[in-house]
């Protein structure tokens, strides 16, 4: 229990400060900007060329289901809404999750245990503020980007594979994806995606947080970060499908 109120309560400082351009000192920008370029920037090639394979397989099997079940007419809605809503979002957590999570929960237990922090805090440095938020953020910012990027590379696939290269077909395809993409729904995908980006930031650093100063406890806090962070994407996912489409 201590350990979810402590994530808790480090993922409200990270919504807060992301909030509060006052916060965002030369550091911390740094920190941020190191992180973003490490979760999201070098492994976006690679990502979007394998999300791209998957895309097209997973596009093949909705769209010929849809249609051998006589549905073809809502083949492209279920299209964008089993990729571009459901799995994306929760494909980029895991991804940034895995890379820079366990790597962010091993680099920070390893500087708890070590003292650095408070060697910072004696510095007049804000622990907190110039090194630990500004991780939580990087890893928000590299879900929403990876989520996003990807999104536009399902929503061509898709059209591709419905429609060819034929351009005539696009006024028909932008008024399903608007339909599919109203307010509401495009509300809660952002909320959606937020809280995976504020998950993977937040909750291995938490944990990372919580063990006492040997370093032989380091590994088993990457490994409660990592499985609490799975969780919590779990039960994310799970509350958003149950509100959408209830």
């Amino acid at each position: 229990m201590a350990g979810r109120l402590r994530a808790i309560r480090f993922a409200a400082v990270v919504v807060v400060t992301a909030l509060s351009p006052s916060a965002w000192s030369r550091d911390a920008r740094r920190v941020a900007a190191r992180q973003i370029h490490f979760s999201a920037w070098l492994p976006l090639p690679g990502f979007t060329l394998a999300f791209a394979v998957l895309g097209f397989v997973l596009v093949r099997i909705v769209i010929g289901t849809a249609q051998a079940y006589g549905l073809a007419q809502y083949a492209l809605e279920l299209t964008v809404r089993v990729l571009a809503l459901e799995l994306i979002p929760l494909f980029a957590a895991l991804f940034v999750g895995l890379r820079s999570g366990a790597a962010n929960g091993a680099e920070v237990a390893l500087k708890h245990v070590d003292g650095e922090f408070e060697r910072l805090a004696r510095a007049g440095r804000d622990p907190l503020a110039v090194e630990l938020v500004p991780r939580a953020i990087g890893s928000l910012v590299a879900v929403m980007l990876l989520t996003l990027s990807n999104g536009l590379v399902a929503l061509a696939l898709a059209y591709v594979e419905l429609y060819g290269l034929s351009p005539w077909a696009a006024g028909s395809f932008v008024r399903v994806t608007g339909h599919v993409f109203d307010p509401l729904i495009v509300a809660g995908y952002l909320i959606k995606t937020t809280l995976f980006g504020v998950a993977v930031g937040a909750i291995p650093i938490a944990a990372a947080l919580g063990i006492g100063r040997e370093r032989a406890q380091v590994p088993g806090a990457v490994r409660r970060g990592m499985v609490r962070l799975g969780a919590a994407l779990g039960l994310v996912e799970i509350v958003f499908l149950g509100v959408t489409y209830a």
